[in-house]
């Protein structure tokens, strides 16, 4: 396997920016983050992430939602959902919410991303404090009862490899920045309580 930490080309060069992210900020009105919504499928990280992209353009933020299923049309349309395939994905993934951030633009990203290690490296590629983590923790038993793309009970059936929390796992993080609990909470509460983990570390006034 090729070595991803480095670009595949050597006749490429840094070009560095004449306009820096304090003079982004300033114009943005904001600093920009990642906010990284990581659990089961039909645990609510999507809904999540619309709600919360809407509550902060209403005050005036730019934000934008990286969705797990978007991202396969495009940029990730190549890839499958093997542990190397996933790690790529959460890489490109990691990749593009870096650009955003940088551009002082809050990304909300709603990925089963199931392994520590693939979210560990996404937080590595980021400025401290520009990275949280919220583990959007919500049983199994209600996620298949939720099971809105009818996944869960193909899986059952032996229908689809490599499901997390059926037939591959998942790795909840250890110390998230947020833990939004959606059989305690409703949507509201949750994208709410985001808002405040922004506005409390300074990203959003």
């Amino acid at each position: 396997m090729s070595d991803l930490s480095k670009p595949k080309s050597e006749n490429i060069v840094w070009h560095a920016e004449t306009v820096d992210r304090a003079r982004r900020a300033e114009a943005m009105g904001s600093r920009g983050a990642v906010v990284w919504l990581t659990g089961l499928s039909g645990s609510g990280k999507s809904t999540i992430a619309r709600r919360a992209e809407e509550l902060l353009l209403a005050r005036g933020v730019h934000a934008y939602v990286l969705d797990g299923d978007n991202v396969r049309f495009g940029l990730c349309r190549d890839l499958g959902f093997s542990p190397a395939d996933r790690a790529e994905n959460i890489r490109r993934v990691g990749e593009v919410a870096k650009l955003f951030a940088d551009a002082c633009v809050v990304v909300l990203t709603a990925f089963v991303s199931p392994y520590r290690a693939d979210r560990d490296a996404v937080r590595a590629m980021l400025a401290p404090g520009s990275f949280f983590e919220a583990l959007v923790d919500t049983p199994i038993e209600l996620c298949e009862a939720r099971d809105p793309k009818g996944l869960y009970g193909r899986a059952r059936a032996g229908l689809i490899a490599d499901f997390t929390g059926i037939s591959a796992p998942y790795e909840a993080p250890l110390a998230p920045e947020l833990r939004l609990p959606t059989a305690d909470e409703d949507i509201d509460a949750c994208a709410a309580r985001v808002l405040q983990a922004l506005a409390e570390a300074g990203v959003i006034s």
